[in-house]
Protein backbone atom coordinates (compact mmCIF):
# COMPACT_ATOMS: atom_id res chain seq x y z
CA UNK A 1 0.00 0.00 0.00
CA UNK A 2 1.20 3.53 -0.25
CA UNK A 3 1.40 5.53 2.87
CA UNK A 4 1.54 9.25 3.87
CA UNK A 5 3.36 10.37 6.97
CA UNK A 6 3.25 13.18 9.57
CA UNK A 7 4.54 13.91 12.49
CA UNK A 8 6.93 13.08 15.46
CA UNK A 9 7.05 9.52 14.46
CA UNK A 10 7.58 10.12 10.76
CA UNK A 11 11.14 8.49 10.58
CA UNK A 12 10.22 5.38 13.05
CA UNK A 13 7.21 4.85 10.78
CA UNK A 14 8.59 5.39 7.14
CA UNK A 15 11.02 2.66 8.70
CA UNK A 16 8.62 0.38 10.20
CA UNK A 17 6.28 0.75 6.63
CA UNK A 18 9.05 0.43 3.98
CA UNK A 19 10.09 -2.54 6.10
CA UNK A 20 6.74 -4.19 5.75
CA UNK A 21 7.15 -3.50 1.90
CA UNK A 22 5.13 -1.09 1.74
CA UNK A 23 5.62 2.27 -0.53
CA UNK A 24 6.09 5.78 1.32
CA UNK A 25 4.70 8.50 -0.72
CA UNK A 26 4.65 12.00 -0.47
CA UNK A 27 7.84 12.10 1.88
CA UNK A 28 9.01 15.82 3.46
CA UNK A 29 12.31 16.57 2.60
CA UNK A 30 13.88 15.75 5.79
CA UNK A 31 12.74 12.30 5.06
CA UNK A 32 13.87 12.30 1.79
CA UNK A 33 17.43 13.10 2.88
CA UNK A 34 17.98 10.69 5.68
CA UNK A 35 16.86 8.07 3.51
CA UNK A 36 18.57 5.70 0.86
CA UNK A 37 15.39 5.59 -0.85
CA UNK A 38 13.65 7.30 -4.04
CA UNK A 39 9.99 8.26 -2.70
CA UNK A 40 7.57 9.21 -5.36
CA UNK A 41 4.68 11.73 -5.43
CA UNK A 42 1.79 9.55 -5.56
CA UNK A 43 -1.53 9.68 -3.93
CA UNK A 44 -1.82 7.64 -1.00
CA UNK A 45 -3.75 4.77 -0.08
CA UNK A 46 -3.60 5.56 3.28
CA UNK A 47 -2.73 8.91 5.47
CA UNK A 48 -0.69 8.37 9.02
CA UNK A 49 -1.01 11.36 11.16
CA UNK A 50 0.60 12.80 14.60
CA UNK A 51 -2.41 13.29 17.13
CA UNK A 52 -2.23 17.34 18.42
CA UNK A 53 -1.37 15.94 21.68
CA UNK A 54 1.19 13.72 20.24
CA UNK A 55 0.28 10.79 22.47
CA UNK A 56 -0.44 8.52 18.94
CA UNK A 57 -1.32 9.13 15.44
CA UNK A 58 -4.45 9.18 13.31
CA UNK A 59 -5.17 7.02 10.71
CA UNK A 60 -7.16 7.59 7.52
CA UNK A 61 -7.77 6.22 3.55
CA UNK A 62 -9.28 3.24 1.88
CA UNK A 63 -10.43 0.97 4.38
CA UNK A 64 -8.07 -2.25 3.78
CA UNK A 65 -4.98 0.32 3.84
CA UNK A 66 -6.33 1.49 7.16
CA UNK A 67 -7.19 -2.29 8.72
CA UNK A 68 -3.47 -2.85 7.30
CA UNK A 69 -1.76 0.34 8.95
CA UNK A 70 -3.58 -0.33 12.17
CA UNK A 71 -2.46 -3.55 12.65
CA UNK A 72 1.12 -2.63 11.60
CA UNK A 73 1.39 0.83 13.96
CA UNK A 74 -0.49 -1.99 16.87
CA UNK A 75 2.42 -4.29 16.62
CA UNK A 76 5.09 -1.74 17.46
CA UNK A 77 4.96 -2.12 20.66
CA UNK A 78 3.19 -4.55 24.17
CA UNK A 79 1.19 -1.00 24.79
CA UNK A 80 0.12 0.05 21.87
CA UNK A 81 -3.81 0.21 21.51
CA UNK A 82 -5.81 1.12 18.09
CA UNK A 83 -9.36 1.66 17.69
CA UNK A 84 -11.96 2.23 14.68
CA UNK A 85 -13.21 5.62 14.06
CA UNK A 86 -16.35 5.71 14.18
CA UNK A 87 -16.59 9.49 12.14
CA UNK A 88 -13.72 9.48 10.31
CA UNK A 89 -13.14 12.83 8.31
CA UNK A 90 -14.85 12.59 4.56
CA UNK A 91 -17.81 10.30 5.85
CA UNK A 92 -21.12 11.96 5.17
CA UNK A 93 -23.97 11.27 7.65
CA UNK A 94 -27.49 11.86 7.93
CA UNK A 95 -28.10 13.77 11.21
CA UNK A 96 -30.05 15.48 13.66
CA UNK A 97 -29.51 18.41 15.79
CA UNK A 98 -29.84 18.01 19.72
CA UNK A 99 -28.87 20.94 21.01
CA UNK A 100 -27.71 24.42 20.31
CA UNK A 101 -24.48 25.90 21.70
CA UNK A 102 -23.09 29.31 21.66
CA UNK A 103 -21.01 28.89 18.46
CA UNK A 104 -22.28 25.60 16.99
CA UNK A 105 -24.86 22.59 17.53
CA UNK A 106 -24.42 19.34 18.90
CA UNK A 107 -25.25 16.91 15.81
CA UNK A 108 -26.88 13.23 16.57
CA UNK A 109 -24.42 10.57 13.83
CA UNK A 110 -26.19 8.08 14.67
CA UNK A 111 -23.09 6.10 15.74
CA UNK A 112 -21.89 8.90 17.73
CA UNK A 113 -22.30 12.66 18.48
CA UNK A 114 -20.62 15.13 16.38
CA UNK A 115 -20.04 19.25 17.17
CA UNK A 116 -21.63 21.54 13.67
CA UNK A 117 -20.05 24.76 13.90
CA UNK A 118 -22.67 27.96 12.66
CA UNK A 119 -19.67 28.82 10.46
CA UNK A 120 -19.55 25.35 8.56
CA UNK A 121 -23.62 25.37 8.06
CA UNK A 122 -25.31 26.75 5.04
CA UNK A 123 -28.56 27.75 6.60
CA UNK A 124 -29.77 28.73 10.17
CA UNK A 125 -29.56 25.61 12.26
CA UNK A 126 -32.29 24.89 15.44
CA UNK A 127 -32.94 21.30 17.42
CA UNK A 128 -34.57 19.26 15.72
CA UNK A 129 -32.81 20.00 12.23
CA UNK A 130 -32.67 17.09 9.68
CA UNK A 131 -29.00 17.46 7.87
CA UNK A 132 -26.48 16.10 5.69
CA UNK A 133 -23.11 16.56 7.04
CA UNK A 134 -19.61 15.62 6.56
CA UNK A 135 -16.90 14.81 8.76
CA UNK A 136 -14.00 17.49 8.34
CA UNK A 137 -11.72 16.71 11.25
CA UNK A 138 -11.84 13.53 13.68
CA UNK A 139 -11.20 13.28 17.34
CA UNK A 140 -9.00 10.48 18.90
CA UNK A 141 -11.51 8.53 21.83
CA UNK A 142 -8.95 9.54 24.76
CA UNK A 143 -9.56 13.26 23.10
CA UNK A 144 -13.22 14.80 25.02
CA UNK A 145 -13.80 16.61 21.57
CA UNK A 146 -16.64 15.41 19.07
CA UNK A 147 -15.29 15.15 15.56
CA UNK A 148 -16.44 18.43 13.44
CA UNK A 149 -19.03 18.75 10.88
CA UNK A 150 -19.84 20.40 7.88
CA UNK A 151 -22.92 20.75 5.37
CA UNK A 152 -20.73 21.42 2.36
CA UNK A 153 -19.36 17.60 1.25
CA UNK A 154 -15.94 17.57 -0.49
CA UNK A 155 -14.57 14.71 -2.33
CA UNK A 156 -11.74 13.69 -1.59
CA UNK A 157 -8.33 11.44 -3.05
CA UNK A 158 -4.88 12.42 -1.26
CA UNK A 159 -3.92 14.92 -4.04
CA UNK A 160 -7.04 16.29 -5.20
CA UNK A 161 -9.89 17.65 -3.77
CA UNK A 162 -13.25 17.85 -5.75
CA UNK A 163 -15.67 20.45 -4.27
CA UNK A 164 -19.38 20.99 -5.84
CA UNK A 165 -20.15 24.58 -7.30
CA UNK A 166 -16.67 25.38 -8.08
CA UNK A 167 -15.47 26.11 -11.96
CA UNK A 168 -12.32 24.64 -13.37
CA UNK A 169 -9.46 23.66 -11.90
CA UNK A 170 -7.23 25.93 -8.86
CA UNK A 171 -3.81 24.35 -7.43
CA UNK A 172 -2.94 25.23 -3.74
CA UNK A 173 0.56 26.11 -4.08
CA UNK A 174 3.09 28.62 -4.07
CA UNK A 175 4.90 28.13 -7.20
CA UNK A 176 2.59 30.10 -9.44
CA UNK A 177 4.65 28.12 -12.35
CA UNK A 178 4.06 25.00 -10.98
CA UNK A 179 0.41 25.47 -10.64
CA UNK A 180 -0.36 26.67 -13.96
CA UNK A 181 1.61 23.64 -15.33
CA UNK A 182 -0.40 21.64 -12.85
CA UNK A 183 -3.39 22.93 -14.53
CA UNK A 184 -2.78 22.80 -18.00
CA UNK A 185 -2.00 19.58 -17.64
CA UNK A 186 -5.58 18.93 -15.92
CA UNK A 187 -7.10 19.61 -19.12
CA UNK A 188 -4.34 16.95 -20.80
CA UNK A 189 -5.86 14.20 -18.61
CA UNK A 190 -9.58 14.87 -19.89
CA UNK A 191 -10.84 13.78 -16.30
CA UNK A 192 -14.28 12.32 -16.15
CA UNK A 193 -15.57 14.48 -13.23
CA UNK A 194 -19.29 14.88 -12.47
CA UNK A 195 -21.00 18.00 -13.41
CA UNK A 196 -21.00 20.52 -10.95
CA UNK A 197 -17.78 19.61 -9.32
CA UNK A 198 -14.65 21.52 -9.64
CA UNK A 199 -10.75 20.57 -9.00
CA UNK A 200 -9.21 21.35 -6.25
CA UNK A 201 -4.97 20.13 -6.00
CA UNK A 202 -2.56 19.79 -3.22
CA UNK A 203 0.62 21.35 -3.42
CA UNK A 204 1.78 17.81 -3.49
CA UNK A 205 0.57 17.04 -6.86
CA UNK A 206 2.97 19.38 -8.61
CA UNK A 207 5.39 16.72 -7.99
CA UNK A 208 3.52 14.14 -9.37
CA UNK A 209 3.27 12.28 -12.55
CA UNK A 210 0.55 12.03 -14.74
CA UNK A 211 -0.21 8.51 -13.68
CA UNK A 212 -0.59 9.95 -10.09
CA UNK A 213 -2.40 12.26 -11.11
CA UNK A 214 -5.00 10.34 -13.11
CA UNK A 215 -5.38 7.82 -10.07
CA UNK A 216 -6.23 10.78 -7.91
CA UNK A 217 -8.48 12.00 -10.01
CA UNK A 218 -10.22 8.83 -11.29
CA UNK A 219 -10.73 7.96 -6.92
CA UNK A 220 -12.07 11.65 -6.25
CA UNK A 221 -14.71 11.24 -9.25
CA UNK A 222 -15.91 7.59 -8.19
CA UNK A 223 -16.47 9.69 -4.08
CA UNK A 224 -17.89 12.48 -6.25
CA UNK A 225 -20.60 10.24 -7.86
CA UNK A 226 -20.89 8.34 -4.97
CA UNK A 227 -21.72 11.48 -2.72
CA UNK A 228 -24.02 12.92 -5.98
CA UNK A 229 -26.17 9.68 -5.46
CA UNK A 230 -26.50 9.77 -1.82
CA UNK A 231 -27.25 14.04 -1.94
CA UNK A 232 -30.27 12.40 -4.15
CA UNK A 233 -32.31 10.61 -1.40
CA UNK A 234 -34.41 12.47 1.26
CA UNK A 235 -32.31 12.75 4.37
CA UNK A 236 -33.55 9.81 6.89
CA UNK A 237 -32.82 8.96 10.56
CA UNK A 238 -28.85 9.60 11.84
CA UNK A 239 -26.22 6.97 10.49
CA UNK A 240 -23.55 6.97 7.76
CA UNK A 241 -24.63 7.95 4.34
CA UNK A 242 -21.27 8.11 2.51
CA UNK A 243 -18.92 5.38 4.90
CA UNK A 244 -14.83 6.43 5.12
CA UNK A 245 -12.41 4.40 7.20
CA UNK A 246 -10.27 5.50 9.81
CA UNK A 247 -8.40 4.36 13.10
CA UNK A 248 -6.85 5.61 15.81
CA UNK A 249 -3.42 3.93 17.70
CA UNK A 250 -2.21 5.28 21.19
CA UNK A 251 1.32 4.57 21.86
CA UNK A 252 2.50 3.35 25.20
CA UNK A 253 5.82 3.92 26.95
CA UNK A 254 7.40 0.69 25.69
CA UNK A 255 5.85 1.57 22.35
CA UNK A 256 7.45 5.19 22.03
CA UNK A 257 11.10 3.01 22.92
CA UNK A 258 10.39 0.46 20.60
CA UNK A 259 10.18 3.67 17.35
CA UNK A 260 13.64 4.86 19.35
CA UNK A 261 15.14 2.13 18.19
CA UNK A 262 13.03 1.99 14.71
CA UNK A 263 14.44 5.75 14.15
CA UNK A 264 18.32 4.93 15.46
CA UNK A 265 18.22 2.42 12.14
CA UNK A 266 18.03 5.62 10.07
CA UNK A 267 19.14 8.74 12.15
CA UNK A 268 21.11 10.04 15.10
CA UNK A 269 18.54 9.06 18.12
CA UNK A 270 18.67 10.04 21.74
CA UNK A 271 17.69 7.80 24.37
CA UNK A 272 14.21 9.14 25.18
CA UNK A 273 13.09 10.30 21.84
CA UNK A 274 9.57 9.94 21.32
CA UNK A 275 9.35 10.26 25.13
CA UNK A 276 10.54 13.86 25.35
CA UNK A 277 8.65 14.71 22.32
CA UNK A 278 5.55 13.94 23.12
CA UNK A 279 5.48 15.77 26.20
CA UNK A 280 5.37 19.58 24.98
CA UNK A 281 6.08 21.35 21.11
CA UNK A 282 9.21 22.77 23.19
CA UNK A 283 10.83 19.40 23.31
CA UNK A 284 10.06 18.42 20.03
CA UNK A 285 12.13 20.97 19.28
CA UNK A 286 14.96 20.53 21.68
CA UNK A 287 15.19 17.14 20.86
CA UNK A 288 15.62 17.52 17.38
CA UNK A 289 18.15 20.49 17.82
CA UNK A 290 20.35 18.51 20.25
CA UNK A 291 20.30 15.41 17.39
CA UNK A 292 21.59 17.32 14.66
CA UNK A 293 24.17 19.20 16.36
CA UNK A 294 25.45 16.03 18.01
CA UNK A 295 25.96 15.18 14.00
CA UNK A 296 28.12 17.80 13.22
CA UNK A 297 32.12 17.70 12.91
CA UNK A 298 32.74 20.47 15.39
CA UNK A 299 34.42 23.04 12.45
CA UNK A 300 32.85 25.87 14.23
CA UNK A 301 30.65 26.72 11.51
CA UNK A 302 27.42 27.95 12.68
CA UNK A 303 24.74 25.63 11.89
CA UNK A 304 21.91 27.30 10.28
CA UNK A 305 20.22 24.58 8.46
CA UNK A 306 19.69 22.81 11.68
CA UNK A 307 18.54 25.75 13.67
CA UNK A 308 16.43 27.03 10.49
CA UNK A 309 14.78 23.41 10.67
CA UNK A 310 13.79 23.40 14.13
CA UNK A 311 12.85 27.35 14.56
CA UNK A 312 12.17 29.04 11.63
CA UNK A 313 12.18 30.10 8.85
CA UNK A 314 10.97 27.39 6.48
CA UNK A 315 9.55 27.80 3.26
CA UNK A 316 5.96 28.72 3.38
CA UNK A 317 6.88 30.97 6.74
CA UNK A 318 6.19 34.68 6.35
CA UNK A 319 9.02 36.86 7.31
CA UNK A 320 9.62 40.54 8.24
CA UNK A 321 12.35 42.35 7.01
CA UNK A 322 14.12 44.72 9.95
CA UNK A 323 16.32 47.54 7.94
CA UNK A 324 18.44 49.03 10.39
CA UNK A 325 19.80 51.68 10.23
CA UNK A 326 22.99 53.45 11.84
CA UNK A 327 21.51 55.94 13.53
CA UNK A 328 19.48 53.76 15.85
CA UNK A 329 16.30 53.58 13.79
CA UNK A 330 14.39 50.17 12.31
CA UNK A 331 12.22 50.52 9.57
CA UNK A 332 10.31 47.55 7.89
CA UNK A 333 10.54 46.87 4.90
CA UNK A 334 7.10 45.18 4.69
CA UNK A 335 6.53 41.23 4.67
CA UNK A 336 6.87 38.46 2.66
CA UNK A 337 6.76 34.67 2.29
CA UNK A 338 9.84 32.15 2.12
CA UNK A 339 9.78 29.96 -1.20
CA UNK A 340 13.23 28.72 -0.67
CA UNK A 341 15.72 27.96 2.34
CA UNK A 342 18.59 25.74 1.98
CA UNK A 343 21.21 24.82 4.58
CA UNK A 344 23.72 27.27 3.75
CA UNK A 345 21.80 29.99 4.62
CA UNK A 346 19.91 31.25 1.60
CA UNK A 347 16.29 32.68 2.48
CA UNK A 348 14.87 33.93 -0.52
CA UNK A 349 11.47 36.36 -0.04
CA UNK A 350 9.11 36.93 -2.09
CA UNK A 351 6.64 40.11 -1.68
CA UNK A 352 3.72 41.38 -3.94
CA UNK A 353 3.99 45.36 -4.17
CA UNK A 354 1.49 48.03 -4.10
CA UNK A 355 1.10 50.55 -6.98
CA UNK A 356 2.35 54.42 -7.26
CA UNK A 357 5.64 56.22 -7.33
CA UNK A 358 9.08 54.38 -8.75
CA UNK A 359 11.60 52.15 -7.24
CA UNK A 360 14.56 54.09 -5.90
CA UNK A 361 17.82 53.90 -7.82
CA UNK A 362 16.13 52.05 -10.52
CA UNK A 363 13.60 55.09 -11.56
CA UNK A 364 11.04 52.12 -12.78
CA UNK A 365 7.64 52.85 -12.68
CA UNK A 366 6.06 50.49 -9.33
CA UNK A 367 2.79 49.10 -10.28
CA UNK A 368 0.11 46.64 -8.57
CA UNK A 369 0.75 43.21 -9.35
CA UNK A 370 4.78 43.77 -9.73
CA UNK A 371 6.84 41.39 -7.24
CA UNK A 372 9.82 41.55 -5.60
CA UNK A 373 12.31 38.47 -4.74
CA UNK A 374 15.10 39.20 -2.29
CA UNK A 375 17.51 36.11 -1.63
CA UNK A 376 19.42 36.84 1.81
CA UNK A 377 22.05 34.68 2.97
CA UNK A 378 22.96 34.40 6.63
CA UNK A 379 26.85 36.06 7.08
CA UNK A 380 26.51 37.75 3.79
CA UNK A 381 27.28 41.81 3.45
CA UNK A 382 24.68 42.53 0.29
CA UNK A 383 21.39 40.82 -0.53
CA UNK A 384 20.18 41.80 -4.52
CA UNK A 385 16.21 42.26 -4.59
CA UNK A 386 14.52 41.53 -8.28
CA UNK A 387 11.34 43.58 -8.99
CA UNK A 388 9.38 42.18 -11.90
CA UNK A 389 6.27 43.56 -13.43
CA UNK A 390 2.75 41.27 -13.49
CA UNK A 391 3.86 39.94 -17.20
CA UNK A 392 7.44 38.68 -15.24
CA UNK A 393 9.15 41.55 -17.10
CA UNK A 394 12.78 42.31 -14.85
CA UNK A 395 12.01 45.67 -13.45
CA UNK A 396 15.55 46.23 -12.27
CA UNK A 397 17.91 44.29 -9.27
CA UNK A 398 18.62 46.40 -6.37
CA UNK A 399 22.00 45.10 -4.18
CA UNK A 400 21.46 46.54 -0.47
CA UNK A 401 25.09 46.47 1.22
CA UNK A 402 24.58 45.99 4.71
CA UNK A 403 25.93 44.28 8.17
CA UNK A 404 26.04 40.63 7.78
CA UNK A 405 22.49 39.28 7.41
CA UNK A 406 21.27 37.27 9.98
CA UNK A 407 17.62 35.27 9.09
CA UNK A 408 15.63 35.15 12.23
CA UNK A 409 12.41 32.62 12.41
CA UNK A 410 10.53 36.21 12.32
CA UNK A 411 12.43 38.58 10.44
CA UNK A 412 15.44 38.88 8.26
CA UNK A 413 17.43 41.43 10.60
CA UNK A 414 21.08 43.85 9.76
CA UNK A 415 21.97 47.47 9.57
CA UNK A 416 21.98 49.32 6.30
CA UNK A 417 25.02 50.78 5.32
CA UNK A 418 23.76 53.35 2.56
CA UNK A 419 25.90 52.32 -0.28
CA UNK A 420 23.97 50.59 -3.09
CA UNK A 421 24.44 48.64 -6.19
CA UNK A 422 21.75 48.75 -9.12
CA UNK A 423 21.79 47.07 -12.19
CA UNK A 424 18.79 48.80 -14.59
CA UNK A 425 16.50 46.76 -17.16
CA UNK A 426 18.90 47.91 -20.06
CA UNK A 427 21.86 45.90 -17.92
CA UNK A 428 23.93 49.29 -16.89
CA UNK A 429 25.14 49.36 -13.66
CA UNK A 430 25.19 52.03 -10.81
CA UNK A 431 26.68 52.79 -7.70
CA UNK A 432 24.86 54.97 -5.60
CA UNK A 433 24.70 56.95 -1.88
CA UNK A 434 28.78 57.09 -1.36
CA UNK A 435 27.75 60.73 0.30
CA UNK A 436 25.13 59.24 2.48
CA UNK A 437 27.85 56.52 3.80
CA UNK A 438 30.26 59.88 4.37
CA UNK A 439 27.65 61.61 6.50
CA UNK A 440 27.34 58.55 8.38
CA UNK A 441 30.71 58.59 8.99
CA UNK A 442 31.33 61.88 10.05
CA UNK A 443 28.10 62.06 11.92
CA UNK A 444 29.93 59.37 14.19
CA UNK A 445 27.26 56.04 12.92
CA UNK A 446 29.13 54.39 10.93
CA UNK A 447 33.31 53.34 12.08
CA UNK A 448 36.29 54.59 9.37
CA UNK A 449 36.92 50.78 9.25
CA UNK A 450 33.53 49.84 8.72
CA UNK A 451 33.39 52.20 6.09
CA UNK A 452 35.99 50.68 4.19
CA UNK A 453 34.42 46.94 4.21
CA UNK A 454 31.78 49.07 2.89
CA UNK A 455 33.22 50.76 -0.15
CA UNK A 456 35.16 47.65 -0.64
CA UNK A 457 31.65 45.29 -1.22
CA UNK A 458 30.49 48.12 -3.28
CA UNK A 459 33.21 47.96 -5.35
CA UNK A 460 33.13 43.92 -5.72
CA UNK A 461 29.72 44.09 -6.62
CA UNK A 462 30.01 46.68 -9.14
CA UNK A 463 32.76 44.76 -11.23
CA UNK A 464 30.34 41.93 -10.84
CA UNK A 465 27.35 43.15 -12.04
CA UNK A 466 29.23 44.93 -14.87
CA UNK A 467 30.57 41.79 -16.23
Amino acid sequence: MKVRVRGIYTTALTRLFLDAGDDVVQASGPIRRRFDESFDADSHDVAVETTTDRQGVGVAGDETAVEDARERLRGVGVDAFAWTDPAPEGAVFDAEVTETLGGGAVVDLGVTDGYLPYRNADDHVETGDALRVQVTSSSPPWDDDRPQLGTEIRAHDGLVTLVPGQEGTTVATHDDAAGRELAGMTDLLDPKIPDGWGIRWRHSATEADMGALREALDGAAERARAMDAALSEPIEDPGVVVPAAGAWVWFGRESRFELDALRREVSTTMPGHHRTKAAANAASSGVDLAEALCTLDGDGEFPFGVVADQFGPVEGDTVSIGHGKPDGRLITLGSGEVVERDDEGTVAVERSMSGGGRYDALGTRRESGDTALTKFREGRWWYPTVYRGSDGERKGTYVNICTPVECFPDEIRYVDLHVDVVKHPDGSVERVDDDELDAAVEAGHISEQLAEKTRAVASSLETALGS
